[in-house]
């Protein structure tokens, strides 16, 4: 049975859990058949095809974010590229710094050097998350290659931000029993990973700084770039004669 998209039980509304985040991808005919189109990419299309995997996790948020049903997404593939080279630039940018120290370390066989571009590839790992959200609202690029604001975002993210971390991580897991497939399974497995763990940091950012149309369920700590721009409404003051009266 198709679950037409006024029927989808699981969006960044649902509370996150690993149940909610593992059945997200799968929770319909529409959202099963793009994951599978996914993993047909990323064989018909090397390399291509991985940018298109995450143009479309991208879509899939932002609509979410509109209120719209995620699914479907795949279409104008040119979009899907672009977004999928925009944030994977971000990607890049933030492990950058630890791939040099550690090219360092290996060629001067230093210790202490190893330390550090592992304590910066961490960091970036960490950071990542924290603008690929706001990136999804408006697809502004200048969200991503800020590193300590995305940095600051995942701080801020508390409890939960570590929460979708423990859902991707085991998502992530659960999908090397592709493996098992003849090696072709973890190309469907490791879409619906993507999937999973896209979801998850969506749904805690979205819901800690207010990037969906509704209202969200924390208090927003850090306006968009939209809502900074915007002028700051003031209210008259009264003079003396009108309060005297």
């Amino acid at each position: 049975m198709i679950i037409e998209p006024e029927q989808i039980v699981i969006d960044l509304s649902t509370p996150l859990s690993m149940r909610s985040s593992f059945r997200f991808p799968l929770q319909s005919e529409t959202s099963r058949r793009e994951m599978l189109w996914g993993a047909v990419l990323l064989v018909a299309l090397p390399g291509i095809g991985w940018f298109l995997n995450l143009g479309h996790r991208v879509i899939v948020v932002h609509r979410m974010q509109h209120d719209q049903p995620p699914w479907p997404a795949w279409h104008n593939y040119g979009e899907l590229f672009r977004h999928g080279v925009v944030t994977a630039g971000g990607m890049a940018y933030y492990y950058l710094p630890g791939f040099i120290v550690a090219y360092a370390a290996w060629s001067l066989v230093s210790l202490p050097l190893g330390l550090v571009a592992g304590a910066l590839l961490l960091g970036a790992t960490v950071a990542i998350p924290g603008y690929m959200s706001h990136y999804c609202r408006e697809f502004d690029a200048a969200e991503i290659y800020n590193p300590f604001r995305a940095l600051r975002r995942c701080i801020q993210g508390g409890i939960a931000y570590w929460h979708a971390w423990l859902i991707a991580l085991t998502a992530l897991a659960i999908s090397f029993a592709g493996l098992l497939a003849l090696g072709v399974g973890f190309l469907v497995t490791s879409v619906w990973f993507w999937q999973v763990a896209g979801f998850s940091f969506a749904s805690v950012f979205t819901r800690r700084f207010g990037l969906g149309n509704a209202k969200s369920s924390a208090e927003a700590s850090e306006p968009t770039r939209a809502q900074a721009s915007q002028p700051r409404a003031t209210t008259p003051r009264a003079d003396s004669s009108t309060i005297l009266r």
